[in-house]
């Protein structure tokens, strides 16, 4: 009978065992929610465009759903109105454009079950704003002077400005002088000059025909291109044969 009982007793502690097993794994299940992924970080928005942000989430089986909102990290300004197209699998698109924050933005990803927030996560991003092509403008040209005999110098000046918050000068940039010369449809290239202080270049060519002269500026990666008004100047004399 002692090893009967001693089977009896190592069954039921054996039993215990596995009754109190079977309650640790009955535990409730943690709800998780994680931001895998934001492409493209940063997000380079050219002016006067747009570009999509986006946003990967893996979040547990037992969420109903996530939300996503993103905000400025500067304290001086909240932007969380900012809407999170939904994709697919957790996966959300937002626009930027130029006028959005430059610099680190938050976004929160949120999980909810049943009403409610179970989880959240957080991750930083950069946003970044490429600046467009400042507008220029050529003032004050002059060919001088209006009437001038043939072989003689024709000389010009003007001034090469750009639009930043106010017109102001631009130095060392080259300005080309056209003409078009009476009768002629095209125009000829003739001089060039570069801008010194306060933008104003000065350039000169001989007296061949009578016409029409205008300074151009090309432009380059940051400044937009311009050119000026025109100008007339009569040529007399010999009649230039090319």
């Amino acid at each position: 009978m002692r090893k009967i009982a001693v089977g009896i007793v190592s069954a039921l502690v054996g039993g215990a065992m596995l009754v109190s097993g079977g309650a640790a794994t009955a535990q409730t299940k943690t709800s998780t929610i994680d931001i895998r992924d934001i492409r493209p970080n940063p997000v380079v928005v050219k002016a006067g465009g747009e570009t999509n942000a986006y946003f990967k989430i893996d979040a547990s089986s037992d969420v109903d759903s996530v939300r996503l909102s993103v905000e400025p990290q500067a304290q001086f300004r909240t932007m969380r109105e900012k809407e999170a197209r939904e994709l697919e699998s957790w996966r959300f698109a937002i626009p930027f454009n130029d006028g959005d924050y430059e610099g680190k933005w938050k976004a929160t990803a949120e999980a909810v079950k049943d009403g409610k927030v179970v989880a959240t996560d957080t991750a930083v991003f950069a946003v970044e704003i490429e600046e467009g092509k400042a507008d220029t403008r050529i003032t004050r040209f002059s060919a001088d002077p209006y009437k001038v005999r043939k072989g003689k110098s024709i000389y010009f000046s003007g001034r090469l400005q750009v639009d930043d918050d106010g017109w102001e000068g631009v130095r060392g940039e080259k300005v080309n002088v056209y003409h078009r010369a009476n009768g002629s449809s095209g125009w000829k290239w003739v001089a060039s000059g570069y801008t010194k202080w306060g933008g104003k270049f000065t350039a000169q060519t001989r007296a061949y025909r009578s016409g029409t002269f205008k300074a151009v500026y090309a432009g380059d990666e940051e400044l937009n291109g311009s050119q000026s008004r025109t100008d007339y100047v009569r040529v007399y004399g010999a009649w230039w044969r090319r």
